[in-house]
């Protein structure tokens, strides 16, 4: 593994296209077990110089991962106050502790649309308390889903003076949901943004995609992501993907992996191989997934076997994943479900076998899945265009987390 301080003080960014990369010849067990971060990126134009792959904490608050993924290489480090009820920030100030100066730390805040400056700046505030800092690297407007919110001019207020003062060096906006094109396009036109951490993987691209209409009936969302992307590189903004697995069902595809190439590794570099994204971030939970990630660290090419691992989840997931950013649901549910919303808090508890985010999650929905209970009508039931079997989806849902 070559030297960290080498990779800090170059960075290279992926200049690949959008469609499916050159294959070249599978790993040596050897590169597959190289444990450790091989790539470091330029974010934008921030200056900043941040892992190809990195840290998230949505669903972990243990002081001990930080320190891991730090030892490993690891220099961008991503929470919300959100986040285990605030529980991560404190885990990474407490992990990074001594070691601050050496990471890129960012965390986020979900202002609405009628939040003012005054109060998004006591949240900072309580943010740099939990995580034992007197700044951020860069703070986001999380979870964007709507125009409103990226149109708040105490946002663009706010950010300035927190700015002003040496509490954040770059502000960002987040977001997965079926509205992100236009924030995305919003927060350039109006240059809201240093850095948007947008969700992007293989099941988003068109070109991926037409591999296997031969097989399956695919919709493409969000068809002019992939352009705003690009839009954002070009015009020095940083790029961040999230929500890379594209539900992460990772253990459906421990049967098929090979030593040195597993599915986690696959998707990441596809990410990475599209030129779209500086670098990604992903949640990690223990060590040894930290360590199993960090095997797709430094490579921007795809090989035959890669393609065949993404082909493969996609066939035995295409009917029980709900995507981000579809939302051909909304309003299906005489009752006023969120169904979108209620089936990602089951992936929760059911793929990311994260009890505690799921029930936490569908516990502050405005309207939850207890009327699925009892349905008779099933409105819904043929309104998701990828076959989702959403009555059947939504009673679960209530069952496992109401």
């Amino acid at each position: 593994m070559l030297d960290r301080r080498t990779f800090l003080g170059a960075g290279t960014a992926a200049t690949l296209g959008l469609a499916a990369p050159k294959v070249k010849a599978a790993r040596t067990m050897a590169e597959a077990e190289s444990v450790g971060v091989r790539r470091y990126v330029p974010l934008g134009n921030t200056g900043l110089n941040i892992s190809d792959i990195s840290f998230g904490s949505s669903r972990s608050a243990d002081p001990e991962l930080v320190r891991h993924a730090l030892a490993r290489g690891i220099t961008y480090f991503d929470t919300a106050e959100s986040y285990r009820f605030g529980a991560s920030e404190e885990a990474m100030g407490e992990g990074l502790k001594g070691d601050r100066d050496k990471v890129v730390l960012a965390s986020k805040t979900k202002a609405r649309a009628s939040a003012r400056a005054d109060d998004i700046m006591q949240t900072l505030e309580e943010s740099l308390q939990r995580l034992k800092t007197d700044y951020l690297d860069i703070y986001f407007l999380h979870s964007v889903n709507d125009l409103d919110r990226m149109q708040n001019e105490e946002w663009a207020l706010f950010t300035e003076r927190a700015k002003e003062q040496g509490k954040i060096r770059f502000r960002g906006m987040s977001g997965h949901g079926s509205q992100l094109s236009p924030c995305v396009a919003y927060a350039l036109d109006h240059e809201l943004a240093d850095v948007i951490l947008v969700a992007f993987n293989f099941g988003q691209d068109p070109d991926f995609l037409d591999r296997l209409r031969t097989t399956f009936h695919f919709v493409d969302l969000q068809q002019s992501l992939p352009a705003q992307l690009q839009r954002a590189k070009d015009n020095g903004v940083g790029v961040i993907a999230m929500k890379t697995l594209m539900g992460a069902r990772v253990n459906d595809m421990q049967p098929f992996e090979k030593p040195g190439g597993t599915f986690a590794q696959a998707a990441f570099r596809w990410v990475l191989s599209t030129g779209k994204a500086d670098a990604l971030v992903v949640s990690m939970t223990d060590v040894d997934q930290i360590d199993e990630y960090l095997g797709g660290s430094g490579d921007t090419k795809m090989t035959d076997a890669d393609m065949e691992l993404l082909e493969r989840y996609v066939s035995l997931q295409t009917d029980q994943y709900c995507r981000h950013g579809c939302d051909a649901c909304d309003g299906a549910c005489p009752d006023g479900v969120q169904i979108a919303e209620v089936l990602r808090t089951r992936m929760y508890e059911v793929d990311y076998r994260d009890p505690f985010m799921a029930r936490a999650d569908y516990a502050q929905l405005a309207i939850r899945a207890e009327s699925c209970l009892t349905c008779a009508h099933q409105a819904c039931a043929a309104a998701c265009p990828y076959g989702l079997e959403i009555p059947i989806l939504t009673r679960d849902a209530a069952v496992r987390l109401g």
